[in-house]
């Protein structure tokens, strides 16, 4: 596994942490990293650059995915679909150097890992309709 696909999955245990637990976004990471898989602080930058990225824009990244995702309160969603979610919609609006391919498969993916049966395809359906409108990158 690649270390951004690591960061992405560190990522998205330190956001879901922070919707449960009132520790800074260091001490979460290092929470995370202990359990982690050998060789996940690889991605440790990436995933610290993410969740940074995620709380600074949270409100619109919210806004937007709940546009998007209809008859779907964001209330609803589960914590990880709608963490990673978050994380893809980061990337998609404010990371230049990312394919949103690349964003919208890898968010399958960690979807696949750590989501429901259901949630590859919930977050492909709302990625795609935010990816369609935004610029080729």
């Amino acid at each position: 596994m690649g270390a951004r696909r690591q960061g992405r999955e560190l990522a998205l245990q330190i956001l879901f942490s922070q919707d449960f637990s009132q520790n800074d976004r260091g001490a979460l990471l290092e929470i995370v990293l202990e359990d982690a898989e050998p060789g996940a602080a690889a991605g440790q930058a990436f995933a610290d650059g993410i969740v940074r990225g995620v709380q600074e824009h949270r409100r619109e990244i919210d806004a937007l995915i709940a546009e998007k995702s209809k008859n779907w309160a964001l209330g609803r969603m589960s914590k990880v679909d709608l963490n990673i979610l978050r994380l893809a919609v980061y990337e998609l609006l404010f990371r230049n150097d990312i394919p949103k391919n690349v964003t919208i498969n890898e968010a399958i993916e960690v979807a696949k890992k750590y989501g429901t049966e259901e949630s590859p395809a919930f977050v492909n359906g709302i990625l795609d309709e935010v990816a369609s409108g935004l610029p080729e990158k």
